[in-house]
């Protein structure tokens, strides 16, 4: 059996099928787990020590099938990214005492049965909490999204929206480190001071101050818009399109305007994606995972030469995940929201 220990949980109460989702709709529990993998098991027993608080986990409220993550089960722990250290192995792939990053649970101690997702951590001599954005799941999002998916090249308009958060703060970086015009746009005047001061964009603007978000485009792109990175869609996926340049590009990543509507808004300018010949692809990066060695190969260099900035909303403990998921929402967070659980 092990030792056992209590196991501090964050669970969903009930599905949340319209709304924002309320604090009050998650609740801390405490159960009893065991620190050794069951016996015939190929999983592994973690300590978590960062959380990872991402907009798609709003899809996983619900009880709708969104055909890439399944839905929380009320009751259970919720799930996420996060980074973890292995206590326990029935997988030669991991040993005691490695870390990892990957799915794992709301929780102190996980077991994680399903290891297909695990990545080993084999460069610790970056901060671990980079293994939940810059170089975990988001940070894979960005360079998929726009070196694969976008095609850039030198000297193209790139425009980002959310272009302070997780994914959009790197975006911004890459299309400048090849030679890209990059605008962002946030939500507040800090944000906008980010991306123009720490983070390197040209341009960036607060699009709660625009009356006409197709105007503000038009003032930035004046010659149009080649690559538009889609976080938030809505009212600023209209505006972009009208701005859009002839076979511009548009990897779709999220949208996270939409995820607590009612009744999701509709885009009424798509005819334009025919007149101007352009691309607009969703896509997941679980498809790009494996390219996983080359981002690393890409990035790492960037961070130890300066060349990539990135910033951290930090909240301590696990009692604090659930206001700062929903924080996310009203874009409370300033750079990549991150739980702290334990530190190594």
């Amino acid at each position: 059996m092990g030792e056992m220990v209590d196991n501090k949980q964050i669970v969903l109460k009930h599905f949340i099928s319209r709304g924002c989702p309320k604090e009050s709709d998650m609740v801390t529990q405490v159960s009893k787990m065991s620190l050794k993998v069951p016996h015939g098991s190929h999983g592994v027993v973690v300590k978590n020590l960062y959380l990872s608080c991402d907009p798609y986990m709003r899809s996983r409220m619900t009880d709708t099938e969104t055909g890439f993550y399944e839905p929380f089960t009320p009751g259970q722990p919720i799930t996420g990214y996060g980074v973890a250290k292995v206590l326990d192995s029935g997988n030669p792939k991991f040993k005691k005492d490695d870390l990892v990053w990957g799915f794992t649970g709301w929780e102190e101690y996980s077991l994680i049965t399903n290891t297909a997702g695990l990545f080993k951590i084999e460069h610790t001599d970056v901060p671990l909490s980079y293994y939940t954005g810059l170089l975990g799941m988001p940070g894979m999002t960005a360079y998929a999204g726009f070196y694969e998916v976008a095609a850039p090249k030198k000297g193209e308009y790139v425009f980002v929206s959310a272009a302070s958060g997780a994914v959009g703060q790197l975006v911004g970086q890459f299309a400048k480190l090849i030679g890209c015009y990059v605008v962002g746009s946030a939500g507040s005047k800090e944000k906008v001071d980010l991306l123009k001061n720490k983070f390197g964009f040209d341009e960036a603007f607060n699009y709660k101050e625009e009356e006409d978000l197709a105007a503000a485009l038009k003032r930035y792109f004046p010659n149009g818009i080649d690559i538009y990175f889609e976080n938030v869609g809505g009212k600023m996926l209209d505006a972009v399109l009208v701005n859009m340049r002839p076979n511009g590009r548009i990897p779709v990543c999220g949208m996270i305007s939409q995820y607590n509507l009612e009744k999701p808004e509709g885009v009424h300018n798509l005819t334009f994606v025919v007149m101007k010949k352009l691309r607009l692809e969703g896509f997941l990066v679980f498809d790009y995972y494996h390219l996983y060695p080359k981002f690393l190969e890409l990035v790492l260099p960037f961070i130890k030469e300066g060349k990539i900035n990135y910033l951290e909303d930090t909240a301590e403990g696990l009692e604090s995940a659930p206001a700062a998921l929903i924080g996310l929402f009203s874009g409370r967070n300033v750079g990549k929201q991150v739980v702290v659980v334990a530190r190594e």
